[in-house]
């Protein structure tokens, strides 16, 4: 059975952690009281190192949250354009978890980007999955003049974490060796009126965009891509 690690996991670990660190608590409290110094230390130490490890594993697991497991080709989004005005767009974005939200873009594509988690590869020979996040949309414009001059509209998507596990690796690399995020992946397509996209990540870690009926691929041809 594949290796895997949920983000429920760590948590239940870190609970049973902080059960056990209660008893070493205890202890130095009535050896405190018995005027035992040296063995109400011991004791006290014992907690701290305890304690520390189940904060660990809580902020372990609260940066999992949010990452989704890579197989195979999975489905990450949907996306519905409508045209609001020259270069102005309302997008509606449907993500694989249930979860929606809109933006509105200016230009004249969408680009999706995505945070990709790679395990080492001892992690990999155990079983371990690839993980991704959805992280923001924004709109391009072709022209590279009109894109200078011009203020880009970014939107965040799926929503800012409060511990997350890239920036962990990036804080703490020599605590969190078997993990290797190191990079990000985007797609783009064009802003088209009425056009409806789905997006996928490949399990090497590559956002793929495609059209997500025919009357989009129509307009794709008709567009020039």
């Amino acid at each position: 059975m594949p290796f895997e690690i949920p983000a429920l996991l760590p948590a239940i670990l870190a609970g049973v952690i902080g059960l056990i660190a209660l008893f070493p608590l205890g202890g130095c409290a009535r050896c405190w009281r018995q005027r035992r110094r040296f063995a109400a230390a011991h004791r006290l130490l014992w907690f701290v190192v305890l304690f520390a490890l189940g904060s660990t594993l809580v902020l372990f697991s609260m940066s999992l949250s949010g990452y989704r497991r890579l197989i195979t080709e999975a489905p990450v989004a949907t996306l519905g354009v409508r045209q609001i005005a020259p270069q102005q767009f309302a997008v509606r974005i449907d993500l694989d978890d249930g979860s929606h939200q809109s933006a509105e873009l200016h230009g004249d594509e969408w680009q999706l980007d995505a945070r990709v988690i790679k395990w080492t590869p001892r992690a990999v020979q155990l079983g371990a999955e690839p993980l991704y996040r959805v992280e923001r949309i924004s709109g391009r414009f072709r022209d590279i003049a009109q894109a200078q001059a011009t203020p880009p509209s970014v939107v965040a998507v799926g929503g800012d974490k409060l511990v997350d596990l890239w920036q962990l690796k990036k804080d703490f690399p020599a605590y969190l060796p078997f993990i290797d995020a190191d990079y990000g992946s985007a797609t783009y397509l064009p802003l088209l009126d009425g056009a409806n996209y789905r997006v996928t990540l490949a399990p090497a870690g590559g956002l793929v965009a495609r059209p997500a009926d025919e009357a989009t691929t129509q307009k794709l041809h008709a567009a020039g891509w």
